[in-house]
C-alpha cells in the first residue's frame, strides 16, 4: 500500500480510503498535517497538564535506488523545511523527535557504510535546525533505527552533543535495552562525555526493532528485557553503577557521570519504580538527575494520565517531592508521510494487546472518579 500506484489502494488518491485512515489510525497517533493542526494538538496537551510534546516530522526514506546529486539536494531541503517548521511550532521545553535517515537516501547510505559522517550540505542543514531549536529552549531527540545503522547514528549524535551539550543536555541519544550491547555502550558514552566535557542526554527505550535483529544480539525474554531496563534506570537515576550498568575501567567507585534521562516507556512497573526513586530522593533532599517521561500519542494513556495527575498533585503543594515531567510523542506530516509510522504503530500494538484489560480498568476507575466528583461524592 505504501508504494501502490493504484488509485484504489493509495490513500492520497482514493478519497474514501483517505477518509478512513485520516479518522482512524492517523487521528489516533498523529498531531496533524500542517502547523495549525499541530499547534492545536500541542495546546490541548498542555491544557490537559502535560509538560509538553515530543514533536516528530514523519519523513522516512522510502526509495531504495541510488540518489543523484539533485535528488540528494532536494531530499536535504525537504527534511530541513519540515524540521524548521517543527521547531517553529514547538514551544520552550518541548522535544523535537527525528530520524537521521529522514535526511534522505544519501544520509542512509552514509549511516550504513562505515558510519560515514554527514556531508557538508547535510551538516549545514542539521546545524541550522539545531541552532534554532537551541535558541528556543527546545531539546533534540533522535530515534534509534535498525542496529546496522545505529553505529552511524551514535557517531553523528555524539558529535552534535560535543557541539551543543556543553552546559545542558540539548541533544539526546536513544538506547534500546533489547540489544545486549546497550548497557556497555551506554556506559562507554557516559564516560566519553565526562572526559570530553559535555552532558549527554539519554533516552531509554526497550526497542521497537526486535524482529529485524539477529536473535543472538537480543535479550531472550520480556522478563530479561524488563530487568535490564529497570537496572539501567536505577543506575542512571541514583548515579550509581550496578550489576546492569557496570562501571568502565577507571570509574569503579565513582558516580555515574552527569546526564539527563528520558524514560520513553509504556511499562507502568518501570514508571512506578522510577517515581519511587525520585520521591525518596526528593524527601531526603538528594540531588535529582534531570528526568522526563514520554509515551506515544494514542497509546498508554492510563500511564500518561497518572504522570499528569502526579505532577498536578506536586504543584498543588506537596513539598520536597519531584514533579514528573510528562510528555506525549506526536508525529506530524501528511498522511502519505506518516504511513510508515502508522504501520509500525499497528505492528507494535500487537505487543500492547496484553495491556488492554489493565487499560480498561484504569479508564473505568478514572471515569468513576470523575462521576463521583461531579455529583459531590468526592
Amino acid at each position: 500500500m505504501l508504494d501502490s500506484k493504484s488509485m484504489f489502494l493509495n490513500p492520497e488518491k482514493n478519497k474514501a480510503l483517505r477518509w478512513i485512515f485520516r479518522r482512524t489510525f492517523y487521528a489516533q497517533f498523529c498531531a496533524g498535517e500542517n502547523k495549525q493542526e499541530v499547534q492545536s494538538t500541542v495546546e490541548k496537551l498542555k491544557t490537559m497538564g502535560y509538560t509538553g510534546a515530543v514533536l516528530e516530522y514523519a519523513l522516512e526514506v522510502l526509495e531504495t535506488d541510488k540518489a543523484s546529486a539533485a535528488d540528494t539536494a532536494s531530499e536535504i531541503a525537504t527534511w530541513k523545511k519540515g524540521m524548521l517548521e517543527t521547531v517553529e511550532v514547538a514551544t520552550e521545553g518541548d522535544f523535537i523527535g527525528l530520524k537521521w535517515s529522514g535526511i534522505g537516501r544519501q544520509a542512509l547510505e552514509n549511516l550504513k557504510n562505515n558510519s560515514a559522517p554527514p556531508t557538508p550540505e547535510m551538516l549545514a542543514a542539521i546545524h541550522e535546525v539545531c541552532d534554532l531549536a537551541f535558541q528556543k529552549g527546545l531539546y533534540f531527540l533522535p530515534g534509534a533505527e535498525e542496529e546496522y545503522v545505529n553505529y552511524g547514528l551514535d557517531a553523528w549524535t555524539l558529535d552534535l552533543m560535543r557541539r551543543y551539550n556543553k552546559e545542558k543536555a540539548f541533544m539526546y541519544n536513544t538506547y534500546q535495552v533489547v540489544l545486549l550491547s546497550t548497557p556497555d555502550k551506554l556506559a562507554s558514552h557516559l564516560v566519553t562525555a565526562h572526559k570530553e566535557g559535555f552532558i549527554p542526554g539519554v533516552k531509554m527505550v526497550r526497542g521497537a526493532y526486535r524482529s529485524y535483529e539477529p536473535a543472538s544480539a537480543l535479550t531472550k525474554t520480556k522478563e530479561e528485557t524488563d530487568k535490564v531496563y529497570d537496572g539501567v534506570i536505577d543506575a542512571l537515576l541514583k548515579r550509581k553503577w550496578n550489576s546492569t550498568l557496570k562501571a568502565p575501567a577507571g570509574y569503579e567507585g565513582r558516580p555515574v557521570p552527569e546526564h539527563a534521562v528520558m524514560l520513553a516507556t509504556h511499562n507502568d512497573v518501570s514508571i512506578q519504580k522510577a517515581l519511587s526513586i525520585r520521591r525518596e530522593q526528593g524527601l531526603n533532599g538528594q540531588p535529582l538527575v534531570e528526568c522526563s517521561y514520554a509515551q506515544l500519542q494514542g497509546m498508554a494513556d492510563e500511564i500518561s494520565c497518572e504522570l499528569v495527575q502526579a505532577s498536578k498533585a506536586v504543584a498543588a503543594g506537596q513539598k520536597n517531592v519531584d514533579r514528573p515531567r510528562a510528555y506525549k510523542a506526536a508525529t506530524w506530516g501528511t498522511l502519505e508521510q506518516c504511513m510508515n509510522f502508522l504501520m509500525r504503530r499497528a505492528y507494535e500494538n500487537q505487543d500492547a494487546m496484553g495491556r488492554t484489560r489493565e487499560t480498561q480498568r484504569a479508564m473505568g476507575s478514572e471515569l468513576m472518579r470523575r462521576w463521583k466528583a461531579g455529583v459531590g461524592l468526592s
